[in-house]
């Protein structure tokens, strides 16, 4: 015969189940975080507070996940978050960059960030050569949106292009195209005299002043800095 002690032991620990049951029915599941979808023309947010743009995102020859913005809206060490997923808290951190030519490489965290090279139909579909006088290129920034212009040459600085594309704060490091591939990234307006975009009744703006990418990925080459062999997403042969 099994003791009363013994009995009232079976009684608590079926009792203790009982409890632990009902108190896990209905509770709800933790679930991590959905990764942010960026991708080139994606709004940016630099250490809590600077708005920018992401020009392209891909891999480098280390296998890292990577992108690039202005070096103006930060450098490295500077956290990196979503516009559009500010909940998601910081996706990446500034790693390298270059004062002169304007560039900022970003490492992302690869289970927070689920790469595109398609952001709002604007499509990049890989690397390009520098654009020569007459080619349209296009932009896509998270101020000023989208906007396409003839590309009138070198600029008066060291790596630089100027198309008639528009620019406002916030679309700085905005990706440029030419036929879908990337050549560049918006550095800054030509000049203060005329507005920075088309606006109602004035369709008259002056051209910004476009960073060669190719300049760029040659300075992060040279320096063996990460973004060193980059591929953007989705490119095609």
């Amino acid at each position: 015969m099994r003791s009363t002690g013994h009995r009232l032991g079976l009684l608590a620990a079926t009792i203790g189940t009982a409890v632990f049951a009902a108190l896990t029915v209905g509770s709800p599941v933790a679930h991590a975080q959905d990764p942010v979808t960026l991708g080139g023309g994606s709004g940016l947010i630099v250490n809590g507070e600077t708005m920018c743009t992401l020009t392209a995102i891909g891999n480098d020859n280390r296998g890292e996940l990577v992108g690039f913005t202005s070096a103006h809206c930060g450098g490295p060490g500077a956290s990196v978050a979503a516009e559009d997923a500010p909940a998601a808290g910081v996706v990446g951190t500034m790693v390298a960059g270059n004062d002169a030519l304007d560039y900022a490489v970003i490492q992302f965290d690869p289970q927070k960030v689920r790469p595109t090279n398609n952001v709002n139909g604007f499509q990049i579909d890989g690397l390009g050569p520098d654009p020569v006088v007459g080619d349209v290129a296009c932009k896509l920034g998270r101020t000023t949106g989208y906007s396409c212009g003839v590309t009138w040459g070198p600029g008066q600085e060291p790596g630089t292009i100027v198309n008639q594309v528009c620019g406002q704060p916030g679309d700085s490091g905005a990706p440029v195209t030419v036929n879908n591939r990337l050549v560049g990234m918006i550095h800054g307006a030509f000049s203060e005299v005329l507005p920075t975009c088309v606006v109602k009744f004035i369709p008259l703006h002056t051209p910004a002043v476009t960073m060669s990418f190719n300049t760029q990925l040659a300075d992060i080459t040279a320096k063996n800095r990460p973004g060193t062999g980059f591929v953007p997403v989705g490119s095609a042969a």
